[in-house]
């Protein structure tokens, strides 16, 4: 959530903010609407307030004199019948006024480029060699289906579209992947955790996915509770209302769990194999920082993600997203895209974003400096990495002519066999 300096104070930066992500500014119109409103209530209110008072006196003085208080018992229970409903309709009206701030996407740093969609993102740099094959490389699906590693007729039946079944020395990788993620991470730092995948609609709005990303998440109703999209809702709440001592920061964590997602706007995208699916392991980095060291932090937190594709040999990409193409939350935002040559396309592995105090406001997290003041912790979150484009670009960059893949070298200990053959 954006501090209301950016509605007051700074209104050319936030208009700017919203036309370069795509917005209509017809949204501030309401809330302007709506603050006005409730700070009239607020107005009001407070006059009702004082005359109440004042009538109570004057009913104490008249008292003393023995003078007749009739008319002033009168007003008082007409002050007093408009100032509940003035309260309420100011309630009313505040409820709105967030409600409405809370879909305001955060403002875009000043180094993300300006642009409408993918198109306009910026390649900051390329790592590893991409393989010349000399055969026709197949697509993943095919790979794990002929290796009886990847089962999607059974998955289909148990559980229908967009999931899989991981088999055999697949689902060896699959778990390989998570710990070797996991072990990285750690020994760089991070503190790892394991948390709930069950969480509060406050915690949702929290992290920012709600109310704006309602349709994309499952919902357990009768419990009134969901499932994680990804761990950065778990992480984005650990110190929830919480004040963290300056020297304390930054804090590391890393966490692995699985994901969920409807994809309830992707209907016909990626509808084969594991690139889209409803369900996903992933591997989340998060920072609380200092708003000062947040940058650096992030440029960091893009490297770590990094680090792992180059001990797994996988060519990649990073790419600095434009104001159009980012996510609600998100100030800066770097993709991470691994090459996949089955079918000749880059595919995001990793999101690694600086949501600088947007979460944090929300959550209520602040930091407390050595002379006593207080201000919001910068957040940051970033895939490293999520596991299902990472055993694609396995699958598809390490095949051979035979029909085998070759396990990366820092996998295979992990997964107890150098290549997995037909």
């Amino acid at each position: 959530m954006l501090d209301l300096k950016y509605l007051r104070e700074e209104r050319e930066k936030l208009e700017r903010a919203l036309k370069n992500r795509g917005y209509s500014l017809d949204i501030l119109e309401e809330i302007d609407a709506l603050d006005k409103a409730r700070r009239e209530y607020i107005k009001r209110a407070n006059e009702l307030r004082a005359r109440k008072n004042e009538i109570s006196k004057e009913i104490g003085l008249r008292k003393k004199a023995g003078e007749d208080i009739g008319d002033l018992l009168e007003e008082a229970k007409r002050v007093e019948e408009e100032l509940r409903e003035v309260e309420e309709k100011e309630k009313e009206t505040d409820k709105k006024f967030w409600e409405l701030w809370a879909y305001v996407p955060n403002i875009p740093h000043e180094s993300v480029p300006v642009g409408k969609d993918s198109n306009d993102n910026v390649i900051v740099r390329q790592w590893g060699e991409i393989r010349e094959f000399d055969f026709e490389p197949k697509p993943h699906w095919e790979i794990g289906e002929m290796l009886g590693i990847l089962d999607f007729e059974s998955a289909a039946k148990m559980s229908g579209s967009r999931f899989a079944v991981y088999k055999g020395l697949g689902a060896i990788l699959e778990r390989a992947l998570i710990n070797f993620f996991l072990d990285t991470h750690r020994k760089n730092g991070y503190i790892e955790v394991f948390p709930p995948i069950l969480v509060k609609p406050e915690s949702l709005f929290a992290s920012g996915h709600l109310p704006k990303f309602e349709e994309e998440m499952y919902r357990m109703e009768r419990d009134d509770m969901y499932l994680i999209p990804t761990a950065e809702v778990s992480l984005a709440n650990l110190h929830r209302d919480e004040v963290i001592p300056e020297e304390k920061l930054p804090l590391y964590y890393v966490a692995y769990t699985p994901c969920f997602r409807r994809e309830a706007g992707s209907y016909g995208r990626d509808v084969r194999g594991i690139i889209r699916v409803h369900q996903f392991n992933k591997v989340e980095l998060f920072k609380y920082t200092k708003p000062e060291e947040s940058y650096i932090e992030h440029e960091k937190m893009v490297q770590d993600a990094e680090r792992i594709l180059q001990m797994l040999g996988i060519p990649y990409r990073v790419v600095l997203l434009c104001t159009g193409d980012m996510g609600f939350a998100a100030a800066k935002t770097y993709d991470i895209e691994v090459w996949a040559p089955g079918l000749n396309r880059w595919l995001e592995a990793s999101s690694v974003s600086n949501v600088e105090d947007f979460q944090a406001r929300r959550a209520n997290i602040r930091l407390r400096r050595k002379d006593g003041r207080k201000e919001y912790v910068h957040m940051l979150n970033g895939s490293g990495l999520a596991t299902p484009r990472v055993f694609i670009a396995i699958l598809e960059n390490y095949q051979q002519k035979d029909g085998s893949v070759v396990i990366p070298e820092v996998l295979r200990d992990y997964v107890g066999v150098d290549v997995i053959r037909p």
